[in-house]
């Protein structure tokens, strides 16, 4: 398939993968009976004002070092735009025990802050500062419209288990999509820089990239590209540079831009792939966001949803493409979930590699959710979340597992842009194992809902398999990606 180098790393892990297990049997009501016993419940939604949809947990990312595992989501939903809050659960004990609380300080629902809501957490470790660090976007209401005039980023020096106030990163017209991730590898020239990655979807979601030297404390602007971006995931490399995988404003294809001075300055974008993406049925809010990781050697992946492989672009696997350099990057190639004339869809990964595995011999894993029927109807369609793992690089790939059992669409909570589990989520390895964080959800009370975030309680072992990747594709006319759309906000 495609050779790959080697060589070490600690890293932001997003979305991660597990071993091949058996499917899930389920039987019953409560959300913990609704899960496989190797599943653990992480948080729930403990607020009650009025205007958000309770009992509502989406959008989860994470990030390991050492034996701490932290991750970061929002916690009730509201309609038109972000959360009550930011949610967070850290264990120092690689998975065994963990603690859980709420970002202070942001939003007036917690800890007085200035904000009526946030949104889009994204969490990273600072090694060097030991320092651990959540950004979100700060939402404010303007009578009936929401906008995000800033990026804020939330410190803890305790290991991940109590939190500052937040510290501005950067402000503009109305932002979106913030990811946030640090250099960690001691022999880089910028060792301990952390970079913030976001848009200005008021100002036709121009790029904006931000550097910290100190552990978070203040922020820099960087010179960039004036171009159209949303849903970038910067990774760094051994050697300092910094890569950053994200799709321009319409959404059309995946693109990177890189920093080899420490992030002072980016070049691009370059054009991993155009995107062919079928539309979700449903009225599920997902998009072709990408998941970017990172290996021990530096090589980056890049994971989306896309329906190349698939005869009339009639549904969506979850394609992946790889570079050392950021710049030259591979054919996209097919993750071999099911066969190319199967019903499923696939969509929303989140793709992990272990920085202690590298090249040929790096362990992958991926966490998506999925549809058994593409074509099924909002009141059909059953979301399930699934998990498949490679341990040679994703040359070939294990068994698929599903995770929890099947969700309707009327237990998640309404966006303008659809019922939401989030535009992301997340898994990180621990220890070799991995840990995937991801949104369930069971039938509601009524009006309060049961969607909350699960992990493994006891992590995943990874394994390999005989399903081969595929880098042959079939024609097909893409469903997203028209160069003459408009920019996108998804917050």
């Amino acid at each position: 398939m495609l050779p790959l180098g080697a060589d070490p790393m600690v890293e932001r892990a997003t979305l991660t993968g597990l071993a091949s297990v058996v499917a899930l049997v389920v039987a019953t009501g409560s959300a913990e009976a609704q899960c496989d016993s190797r599943l653990r419940q992480l948080s729930s939604d403990p607020f009650t004002n009025s205007t958000s949809q309770h009992g509502t947990e989406v959008e989860p990312d994470t990030f390991v070092f050492g034996s701490t595992i932290a991750t970061t989501f929002q916690v009730g939903r509201f309609f038109d735009g972000g959360a009550s809050d930011i949610g967070w659960a850290t264990s120092t004990d690689g998975g065994a025990n963990w603690s859980k609380g709420f970002l202070p300080g942001i939003t007036k629902l917690q800890g007085a802050g200035p904000y009526d809501r946030v949104s889009d957490p994204s969490v990273a470790y600072d090694v060097r500062h030991a320092v651990w660090l959540i950004s979100s976007l700060a939402l404010v209401e303007h009578g009936t419209n929401v906008n995000s005039p800033a990026v804020v980023v939330s410190r803890s020096v305790d290991g991940g288990l109590t939190w500052a106030n937040p510290v501005t990163v950067g402000t503009g017209a109305d932002l979106d999509k913030n990811w946030t991730v640090c250099d960690t590898t001691a022999a880089s020239p910028f060792y301990g820089n952390c970079y913030t990655e976001y848009d200005d979807a008021g100002a036709n979601n121009q790029l904006r990239m931000a550097t910290s030297t100190n552990g978070g404390l203040t922020w820099t602007q960087a010179s960039v590209p004036t171009t159209s971006v949303i849903g970038g995931q910067p990774v760094v490399q051994p050697n300092g540079t910094v890569i950053v995988p994200l799709n321009n404003g319409s959404q059309s294809r995946v693109q990177a831009v890189t920093s080899t001075d420490g992030g002072a300055s980016y070049a691009g974008p370059v054009t991993i792939a155009i995107i062919a993406a079928h539309p979700v049925s449903g009225n599920l809010r997902t998009s072709p966001l990408p998941s970017a990781e990172i290996d021990g050697a530096g090589r980056v992946y890049v994971a989306w949803q896309d329906c190349r492989f698939r005869s009339g672009c009639a549904s969506n696997d979850i394609v992946f493409s790889t570079s050392s350099d950021g710049t030259t990057w591979f054919a996209p190639s097919r993750v071999p979930i099911d066969p190319t004339t199967s019903t499923v869809d696939h969509f929303i990964p989140g793709l992990a590699v272990d920085k202690t595995t590298a090249g040929a011999s790096a362990h992958l894993g991926l966490t998506y959710y999925y549809y058994p029927n593409a074509a099924c109807s909002a009141a059909s369609c059953q979301l399930s979340v699934g998990f498949i793992s490679s341990t040679n690089g994703g040359a070939s790939w294990s068994a698929p597992t599903q995770l929890g059992s099947p969700m309707s669409l009327g237990w998640l909570p309404s966006t303008t842009q659809g019922v939401m589990v989030g535009d992301y989520i997340s898994t990180s390895f621990a220890g070799g194992l991995a840990y995937p964080v991801f949104a369930l959800a069971t039938a509601p009370s009524g009006s309060t809902f049961h969607e909350a975030m699960y992990t493994a309680s006891a992590g995943f072992a990874v394994s390999g398999g005989s399903a081969t990747a595929s880098a042959e594709g079939a024609a097909v006319s893409p469903r997203v990606g028209l160069e003459s759309e408009a920019p996108r906000t998804a917050r």
